[in-house]
């Protein structure tokens, strides 16, 4: 049997994934500058014979490996940047590695690593079988802050794909059936003049002002929008010292809506309040437009070919030591509060799950015909070809993404199990939609929105 031979082929070789994913752990660096680890990844794709163009979109650490020929094309997905200030010590409390450094808070490097397991495990497999068709790797940098894949996009490098599969460390085995909201970001600088605030004042313009004023206008305009939206702000810039009026601030916006056709108006009214909050304070108003996501179209084939397949492997087993590690990082979070999220998330019988902090079940694809409120660059993809981004246990259940729990867990044995799951569940997947054209051509065409 074809899987058969890929997952023992991933039991073989998984020694080969996890150095390059603890190597990425290592790293740990933010998007855009994933240079050392974008860099090992474009070199073990080179060494197994893949067609290798490193540095697309304008982005230095962007790749995009190929190998075979003819149809279908299936697309294979893998990030690599790490979050600011989340480094941690592979123990089971906050503990920074290196104080104030990067750190695989998304499990990003174990996301890569299995995009790389399973493209460079189809391809010998596909060359020994005889099987026509093309593996297409996606190496997407800069997910967290600068949505990597939209550029990619824009530059037709997902063009003619037939299906594009994608696996992000979770704290659940499943696929998720919602859609995302879109999203714009965009800062908002501010030039005024500089003066002394208490010697002359009237002589100074203050860019704060400015971007107070507008984060006041914005913060009115919350009751006028639909409830769905979501506006959320930092100020990057704000001055030196409070004797100096600031000539110069920033803001950063998040503005997201569940389609770009509710989120446009919103931004337009914003812009308004920006230009209006320059008028006020007699200063200067430059918009930096970020990036834009579209909403992420699901796609409910895919999912369950995905879901079937990590039945048919069935998922990891852990050791007592690992369990106790979990039960360690657990205790830092409410076991209510985790049951409250898993009950806002809709997952079947959340109670079940409150004294379990490494889940093994398999669930259906969860979430159809809901939007969730965060934002993903896979929303694009989805757009242009069927997608689907699974997920595998490798968080502590009821632990925050974004957090020194997830860095703890990423960079050792429960991340190492969570990448050979997906690995192999992103073989069986791919084999199928290389094999089976009934699923291939006849059931994957996108949904209309």
């Amino acid at each position: 049997m074809l899987k058969d031979k890929a997952w023992k082929w991933i039991d073989e070789h998984k020694d080969e994934f996890i150095e390059v994913a603890d190597k990425v752990w290592q790293y740990a660096e933010l998007g855009l500058v994933e240079s050392k680890s974008s860099k090992l990844i474009a070199e073990k794709l080179k060494e197994h014979g893949f067609n290798v163009k490193h540095g697309v979109a304008g982005m230095p650490t962007a790749i995009v490996a190929e190998w075979g020929e003819g149809t279908p094309v299936i697309g294979f997905q893998g990030e690599y940047d790490a979050l600011p200030g989340l480094s941690n010590k592979i123990k089971p409390e906050q503990d920074p590695l290196v104080k104030d450094a990067p750190g695989h808070g998304c499990g990003h490097n174990i996301h890569g690593a299995t995009a790389l397991a399973a493209v460079i495990t189809m391809r010998y497999l596909l060359e020994e079988e005889g099987i026509s068709g093309t593996i297409r790797f996606f190496g997407t940098p800069a997910e967290e802050n600068y949505a990597g894949k939209v550029w990619m996009a824009r530059d037709g490098y997902y063009d003619g794909l037939d299906a594009c599969l994608s696996h992000h460390p979770s704290s659940m085995n499943t696929c998720n059936l919602k859609s995302s909201t879109a999203v714009n970001g965009v800062k908002f600088v501010y030039r005024g003049k500089t003066a002394h605030a208490a010697g002359n004042p009237e002589m100074g313009r203050s860019a704060l002002d400015a971007i107070e004023l507008m984060n006041i206008g914005v913060n009115y305009l919350r009751e006028h929008v639909i409830q769905e939206a979501r506006i959320h702000y930092v100020i990057e810039e704000g001055g030196g010292q409070p004797n100096v009026v600031p000539d110069y601030a920033r803001s950063w916006y998040y503005i997201r809506a569940p389609e770009r056709t509710q989120l446009d108006p919103i931004y337009e009214r914003i812009l308004k309040i920006a230009e209006g909050a320059a008028l006020m304070t007699e200063t200067e108003l430059e918009v930096q437009f970020i990036d834009a996501l579209y909403n992420i179209i699901p796609n409910k084939t895919i999912s369950e070919l995905v879901v079937k397949n990590m039945r048919e492997i069935g998922t990891p087993e852990y050791t007592e030591e690992e369990l106790e590690y979990a039960k360690k990082i657990a205790s830092n979070f409410s076991k209510d509060a985790k049951v409250d999220s898993l009950r806002r998330n809709k997952i079947p019988d959340a109670e079940k799950y409150r004294d379990i902090d490494l889940v093994t079940d398999i669930l259906d694809p969860l979430g159809d015909g809901e939007t969730s409120a965060g934002s993903s660059d896979v929303g694009d993809i989805s757009w242009i070809t069927p997608t689907v981004e699974f997920g595998t246990t490798c968080f502590v259940l009821g632990a925050p993404g974004h957090s020194w729990a997830v860095v703890a867990t990423s960079g050792m044995s429960i991340g190492h199990k969570s990448l050979v799951f997906a690995a192999k569940t992103m073989a069986g997947s791919a084999i199928e939609l290389f094999t089976n054209e009934a699923v291939s051509y006849t059931h994957l065409t996108l949904p209309t929105n």
